[in-house]
């Protein structure tokens, strides 16, 4: 974390899935707690789940697009028109 934010502005936000409540990441977790700062979060929360929320506006954007989308290449080019 502090590579990536050397400011020390950096937060963790532990989502509580499964891959990552492993003995291995919680362990790694405990090791490196005073690198960063946690952000707590409910437990595999979908209420609170941003990324959710965005492929939900992702979809909405390509279902609206006509015409439809027939290729991969469409699809691909109707989410990167899309994020910006």
């Amino acid at each position: 974390m502090s590579i990536v934010h050397s400011d020390g502005l950096g937060q963790f936000q532990h989502d509580y899935a499964t891959p990552h409540a492993s003995r291995a990441a919680t362990k790694w977790l405990q090791e490196h707690s005073s690198d960063f700062r946690h952000f707590h979060w409910s437990p595999k929360s979908p209420d609170m789940n941003i990324i959710e929320d965005i492929w939900d506006a992702f979809l909405h954007a390509v279902e609206k697009r006509s015409p439809p989308l027939c290729t991969s290449m469409d699809l691909l080019a109707a989410l990167q028109y899309s994020w910006c």
